[in-house]
């Protein structure tokens, strides 16, 4: 099986890995827009060949796996030079605009909306590493406008991987992961530059930061080429979470200035419940693997 992976990062990286580990004879070709990731991709074995526009048309299967604007632009011209039984996969972390993009497409049939819930901090080959989606969920959307040959085909690629396939419509899927992916990355990004701003007068600061900052800050280390067009994409509705998240952080500090610390600890205790949420999530998984 010929597996083309376009965008050689951490996700793009770790699906090639994952095809070379759970799908035996599976043979990879890649593509980067850095030629140094290519480089580095060939260089640790993660890649076979380079993929390019001459031979779309050889591969089973594509994944887009690079910053969503991009391939908003790239997305038609591949479903033009495939061939007929290749599938398209986009990895992307919004799914309305490129949906949207495609409906009409006369190969529109040939091609999954997909975004695997899985990733760190780190970008570049060099962070890709094989069961970065052990257990971790597969969104896909629209699956009724793919090819049912095709999907059945994904659906259980992406389970021989041990990923957890899940089934939401693109809209929605961009109004959750604004407030449980998009939100966390904005509050992060915001928290550094707070500190940063403080640590100009104050280099102490940093010789205080505990395990606690640096997990809250390890998002701030993401890629912003990958982030701006996801902010751009989804900007009306990370605009209204962060009107909401903004309204809490507001509420909390007018409990501290008005000394209501009864109210406080209320609010955190109702807070707590969140560990109950995430722990059934977790065993969820569990149970269905």
């Amino acid at each position: 099986m010929n597996i083309g992976i376009i965008g050689l990062g951490l996700i793009g990286g770790s699906f090639a890995l994952a095809a070379k580990k759970y799908s035996i004879g599976s043979i990879l070709f890649g593509s980067d827009q850095k030629r140094e990731h290519f480089d580095e991709a060939m260089h640790m074995g993660i890649v076979d060949y380079e993929l390019n526009h001459e031979n779309y048309a050889d591969m089973d299967v594509i994944i887009l796996a690079i910053p969503v604007d991009t391939s908003l632009e790239v997305a038609s011209s591949i479903l033009d030079k495939i061939n007929e039984n290749t599938l398209l996969i986009d990895a992307g972390s919004t799914k309305t605009a490129i949906c949207k993009l495609l409906r009409l497409h006369p190969k529109r049939n040939q091609f999954l909306a997909t975004h695997p819930i899985a990733g760190t901090e780190f970008s570049g080959p060099s962070a890709a590493y094989a069961d970065l989606f052990l257990d971790e969920s597969q969104i896909i959307c629209e699956s009724q406008k793919t090819r049912p040959d095709l999907l059945e085909w994904a659906v259980q690629w992406f389970r021989n991987m041990n990923m957890q396939v899940n089934e939401m419509d693109p809209e929605a899927h961009d109004k959750h992961i604004a407030y449980v992916s998009h939100l966390s990355h904005i509050s992060s990004f915001m928290l550094g530059k707070t500190v940063m701003e403080k640590e100009k007068d104050e280099r102490a600061i940093f010789d205080m930061a505990g395990s606690g900052f640096r997990s809250t800050v390890r998002l701030a280390k993401s890629s912003p080429d990958m982030w701006t067009p996801i902010f751009k994409q989804n900007q009306k509705n990370i605009t209204k979470v962060l009107g909401e998240y903004i309204t809490n952080l507001q509420d909390f500090k007018s409990l501290l200035e008005n000394n209501s610390y009864d109210h406080l600890y209320s609010q955190m205790k109702e807070i707590n419940a969140i560990k109950t949420i995430l722990a059934g999530i977790k065993n969820n998984k569990t149970t269905n693997k």
